[in-house]
Parts: structure tokens; sequence; C-alpha cells
């Protein structure tokens, strides 16, 4: 695979490719197994595939989580080694690089930008739209893969694409997890050991609630995870709302169901000074 540091390398390399699709996967790095299999669906999907690796600064409302986020370049190009081709590439550019002029683009998102991450991340959801909008424009891909760990973000980035007329394909892959259920993140490294030990409560509790769906009141299961999570030593629930898959309105009673509807519990919590994230399908019929 080939290593690219720069746009004009990668408008290069675009230019020389004559036939065939190009698939995508954008990334901040210190890649796992998750990213990995967002790779090999793109490879089963494409003719080329490229990934980056950028840790976006403008996504981070949070200086401190910037300055800590883990940076494992040469691990990143190892791991990629092991499934990415000769005729691949990875697009590694500096904030310069991306960045030459201050991005002062202002995205709406209306209410997918109003609920769950949006008011805990002001600023995040415009961020990651600046960034991926300058990566598809940068790479021009026809397809790109993304993880549902970041449920929302994908929503937003979906929006985004219809919003700007781009013709990439959005595509949409399951969660990859640890043999405890913990969903595979870049931040799960930096973990503590008691709490590392106990994140596979996590799903286990997400799992709890998908049983629940059937037989409970929404504000019961809402009840049921937050408190579990927060039992937990060292953890702390900052949301757990359920929420309609496309639209992200949240789920208040099961009078606001709405048939061919999928519903999604979507959770966001501190172990210890670490944010993590999860969601599960919930099917209430």
């Amino acid at each position: 695979m080939k290593v690219f540091t720069t746009i004009s390398e990668v408008k290069d390399f675009k230019l020389s490719v004559k036939e065939g699709l190009l698939g995508f996967v954008p990334t901040m790095g210190a890649l796992h197994n998750g990213h990995l299999s967002l790779v090999k669906e793109a490879k089963k999907r494409s003719s080329f595939v490229g990934v980056s690796i950028f840790v976006n600064p403008t996504q981070f409302n949070d200086l401190s989580d910037l300055d800590r986020y883990p940076r494992t370049p040469d691990a990143d190009i190892a791991l990629l080694s092991q499934v990415m081709e000769e005729t691949d590439f990875v697009f590694m550019p500096s904030v310069s690089e991306m960045y030459p002029v201050k991005d002062n683009r202002v995205f709406h998102f209306g209410n997918l930008e109003n609920v769950m991450e949006g008011p805990n991340r002001p600023g995040h959801f415009n961020g990651v739209a600046q960034v991926v909008s300058r990566l598809f424009d940068i790479v021009q891909p026809d397809m790109a893969f993304f993880g549902q760990k970041d449920f929302q973000q994908v929503a937003i980035i979906q929006d985004m694409v219809r919003q700007l007329n781009l013709k990439v394909k959005i595509v949409p892959c399951p969660i990859i997890r640890e043999p405890d259920g913990l969903a595979m993140s870049s931040r799960n490294r930096l973990l503590l050991p008691e709490h590392r030990k106990n994140a596979g409560q996590i799903y286990e509790t997400l799992l709890n609630a998908s049983e629940m769906s059937k037989g409970k009141d929404i504000s019961e299961i809402k009840t049921f995870v937050v408190d579990k999570i927060n039992s937990i030593s060292g953890f702390r629930t900052e949301y757990f709302e359920i929420v309609e898959s496309v639209s992200l309105t949240p789920l208040n009673s099961k009078a606001d169901l709405k048939e061919r509807c999928r519903y999604f519990g979507c959770i966001a919590l501190y172990a210890g000074a670490i944010r993590l994230i999860d969601n599960i399908e919930l099917k209430f019929k």
C-alpha cells in the first residue's frame, strides 16, 4: 500500500486510477480490529481502498481530550498492511495540510444535533462535518464506510451528504466487540485496569434493556440502564436515550412507537475519566 501525506499525492493517485470503485475509511488512528472490519468490508465492495488517519482538532470541544487521544502511527501502518494491497493507500495529513486556512463553515443538522451527543459535546458535529466533507472532497470516494458504534455520527454524515448533494454512498457497518462485549474503540486503551475489568457490563446492560423492551415501559428501561451503569464502581452515565433510527427523535412512551421504524438505545458514560459510547437496537414487538 502507498502512504501519502499530501493532498496532491492523493489527487495524483485518483488521476492514475482509470476504472473501478474507490472505497474510503476515514479514521483518527489508534486502529483496532473494528477499523480493520471496515477496511475488509471496503475491500469486498471496492476496487481500491483508501484509509485516512487524522486526529481532527475541530471536533474536540475538550482540548484535554484532544491531547490525550491515542496516536500510534507506526502500529497503525503495520496493522493496515495486513489487509491492504499495493493498489490501496493510506492518507496521513498534518493539520496544516488539512486546514491551510481556518475552516469557518457552519453546518446545521436540526434535531439530529440537538439530542444525545449534541448538547453534551457542543461543536463536535460541526467539526465532524468539516473534516469528513473535506476528506470527501480530497479523496472523491464512491463509498465511505463507518462503524455503527458512532450511531449519531453516521446519521449526521448521511444528512451532510444529502445537504451537499455528494455522490458518495455511506455504508454503515456493525459494531465489533471485545470478547466481553465492550465495543471496540481507540479510547479503550486509555481505561484504567479496574475500569476495563468492569467495562463488559455496559453491553450486558444494553442486552438486558433489549430484553426488557417488549414488556416494560420506556421510563422503566431508561431507569434500569442508568441505575445499573451508575452502580459500577467508577462509572457514571451521561445519558441513555431510546431514539428512532433516522430522525433520532427520542422515544418517551410506547404510545409514540411508529410502524416500520427502528429504535436504538444509545448510551454515553464515563469509566473513570474516559468517555465511552455504545448502542443496541430495541425491538418492541
